[in-house]
């Protein structure tokens, strides 16, 4: 009989059982529940809703009685629905006091965040079995306040990448999602692949946009240009996607550039081939 092992705030990833995901056995770990950044493609209110970033009850209390339990064989992915640097961890410090645990217990961890108060913690990643994701998803301030308004902008991610870098603290950055007529301009991409691969990045995760129809409402209210895109799109599971052809298209001035400048890239859950050792950035993380 197997063994039941069961969790409270960590989570086994890919609770949809997505087949185009390829991402290894991971769990998830969200200190917060809802999300300050309030990007207008976000999946995840599909489930919870659209609210701003509130601690997890009990949080830290949880966590320590999971990780009795937990496989340490198994990357702890923070996080993967709500960010887990919403302008009030500053004050709240909840997902420091994750990584306080998580790291001291010998846990491989990785960060995935578009916020630069990712460095506040850099005392203690660094030496560690972590790395950190960076999703930055154009350069252009504008598009980027419209698209992600309540996120750090880009030029702070940037900052970021490189005093993460220059820590030895291993990142990579998602360009992801990359959406037709919003951000899918080939010399822009090239340029932003570009920026992160001399700011200190070693891998690229990168998507095209899924729709779910809750974010495909607010999309198409603030561009409504891509409403033909996706009128013509395929169903995949419970989202919309491109035609394979279009992703195709829009991916490949990001994985080109990015092996031009001798970075890893991936593909999240596009059902492409790819050569990077994982989708999500896992393989940056020190075995030691």
């Amino acid at each position: 009989m197997v063994r039941v092992v069961r969790l409270e705030v960590l989570r086994e990833f890919d609770p949809w059982k997505d087949e185009l995901c390829t991402c290894p056995r991971k769990y998830s770990l969200q200190p917060y529940t809802g999300c300050s950044f309030y990007c207008l493609y976000c999946y995840a209110t599909s489930y919870i809703g659209r609210k701003p970033s509130i601690p997890k009850k009990n949080f830290v209390q949880r966590l320590e009685r999971d990780l009795r339990k937990a496989d340490k064989g198994k990357v702890v992915n923070l996080s993967t629905s709500s960010d887990p640097y919403p302008w009030i961890e500053s004050r709240l410090r909840l997902t420091r006091k994750a990584l306080e645990l998580l790291l001291s217990r010998g846990f491989k961890v990785l960060i995935t965040t578009k916020s630069h108060l990712v460095t506040n913690d850099i005392d203690l990643l660094k030496g560690k079995k972590a790395a950190v994701m960076i999703t930055v998803t154009t350069l252009r301030e504008d598009v980027a306040r419209k698209l992600e308004p309540g996120a750090p902008a880009p030029s702070l991610r940037l900052r970021a990448i490189r005093e993460l870098s220059e820590e030895g603290i291993p990142v990579g950055v998602r360009i992801d999602p990359i959406i037709p007529s919003v951000n899918d301009d080939e010399d822009e991409i090239k340029e932003l692949v570009e920026a992160v691969a001399s700011m200190g990045a070693r891998h690229v995760t990168t998507s095209t946009y899924k729709a779910r129809p809750d974010n495909l409402k607010r999309m198409v209210s603030a561009f409504p240009t891509i409403k033909e895109f996706y009128s013509s799109g395929e169903r995949v599971g419970g989202y919309i996607y491109l035609k394979r052809e279009m992703r195709e298209k829009l991916l490949r001035p990001v994985s080109e550039e990015a092996k031009r400048l001798g970075l890893t890239v991936a593909y999240c859950r596009e059902g492409f081939p790819f050569e990077a050792p994982s989708c999500d950035g896992s393989h940056l993380i020190p075995s030691h």
